[in-house]
């Protein structure tokens, strides 16, 4: 094992009270960050804070705690688009998920322009909200839903991209970094075949975005998801990014309040971008305490939380690997992954595993990680993922390797 721990500890765990506590008797080790991510005292008190003192809803009063709520609201949108290098020409709306900004997006741009023989192209390595929204507007437009190709731990090749894309080719939707093994594909590539051959470029950054420092100008993507939770965020809240342009094209996926401009007995008038894809009231409390998760990130540095995942990585990838009987899904011949680490014990299926660390106080993702056509691509039904962020140290990938050792000896 790596013996080298300088650097494997941000010093942060204080700051998260969960981590205090204890999960089955023993001191938690939390390792399912790619499912959600824990939130520090500053976004619980930005929460709380809110409701206690304030509590009103936004847009409508023209009282002083509604004003204030509008404000506090309003500027998290500003903060969030600063965060994650919104170009001009973009906006951010809020949804209450990635997997619901990944339907307006099919919904509101693919059901009403995709025509029979179009095509959507996608891989087999995507979360199913990646997939499943192109799968159901395809068979509701005519649209052909087809596949790049991956190798076999989903590896993908630009020139597999290309001459998967064609001239039919409208969407293409990719992750930007997989939440089985953490593989990030060359989306800044992959855009560019896709609008050379006139395609939009839909892009599941729920994972990326809350791991590695990133900038929606230099992606060059046309729509970009992710969420709040995955990055030390409350939950039910996500963000659909989206170039002006295509906002504009696109009709409403929700009806009701504060997304209209009138509305008469038999029709209605819509507001402009973002606020016509946001009606009714919002999580107000969860985007006020984001901004609290924003600030929280950016003291530390985006790039510093990367490379803490990258050690962790690097060692848990290597002491996981010295145990016989442990198979790891590590692509071949990727550039840089996020912390994510998915693996076997051989005859031992996942959810024993994952029992069995959680027996010690280890909490890891057992199952397909809502991956099937990966989980069928690379021949097994599931893996135990373990996915580290910021707080995680050295010794909680020491309990992991400890941990996987202690049931291989017991199952077999």
């Amino acid at each position: 094992m790596i013996d080298q721990v300088k650097d494997t500890d941000l010093g942060v765990r204080a700051d998260f009270p969960v981590l205090s506590r204890l999960m089955r008797g023993k001191p938690l080790v939390y390792l399912d960050n790619g499912a959600t991510s824990l939130k520090p005292q500053s976004v619980i008190d930005a929460e709380v804070a809110y409701l206690r003192d304030n509590g009103a809803t936004i847009h409508r009063g023209v009282y002083e705690f509604s004003e204030r709520a509008t404000t506090m609201y309003d500027d998290a949108r500003v903060r969030i688009k600063r965060f994650v290098g919104c170009p001009e020409d973009g906006e951010v709306v809020f949804t209450k998920s990635a997997t619901e900004s990944s339907n307006i997006i099919a919904r509101s741009w693919g059901a009403k322009f995709l025509r029979p023989g179009d095509r959507v192209v996608t891989t087999e390595i995507e979360h199913h909200a990646n997939i499943i929204p192109w799968q159901e507007v395809a068979r509701a437009t005519g649209a052909e839903l087809a596949f790049i190709p991956i190798g076999p731990r989903g590896e993908i090749d630009p020139g597999d991209v290309a001459r998967t894309i064609n001239d039919r080719t409208r969407i293409v939707a990719v992750t930007g970094m997989s939440n089985v093994t953490g593989a990030m594909p060359a989306v800044r590539e992959i855009a560019q075949i896709a609008h050379a051959a006139g395609a939009l470029v839909v892009v599941d950054g729920a994972q990326l975005v809350s791991h590695h420092p990133v900038n929606l100008a230099e992606l060059d993507a046309d729509f970009v998801i992710w969420s709040s939770h995955k990055m030390c965020g409350p939950t039910g809240v996500g963000f659909l990014y989206a170039r002006k342009c295509l906002l504009e094209q696109m009709d409403p996926f929700l009806y009701g309040g504060d997304m209209i401009v009138k509305v008469t007995k038999d029709r209605a008038t819509y507001a402009q971008a973002p606020e016509k894809f946001e009606p009714g009231t919002p999580n107000i409390s969860g985007v006020i305490a984001l901004t609290a998760a924003i600030d929280y990130l950016e003291a530390i540095g985006m790039d510093r939380i990367a490379d803490l995942e990258d050690r962790l990585l690097a060692r848990a990838e290597e002491a996981l690997g010295e145990i016989p009987g442990v198979t790891l899904y590590v692509p071949d011949s990727v550039g840089r992954r996020g912390g994510i680490l998915s693996f076997n014990v051989d005859g031992v299926h996942p959810h024993d595993v994952g029992s069995m660390l959680d027996s010690e106080g280890i909490a890891v993702r057992a199952g397909f990680h809502c991956a099937q056509p990966f989980m069928r691509h690379m021949g097994v039904g599931g893996t135990v993922r373990a996915s580290f962020y910021l707080y995680n140290t050295a010794a909680d990938v020491d309990a992991l390797v400890a941990g996987v050792r202690r049931a291989k000896e017991f199952f077999q």
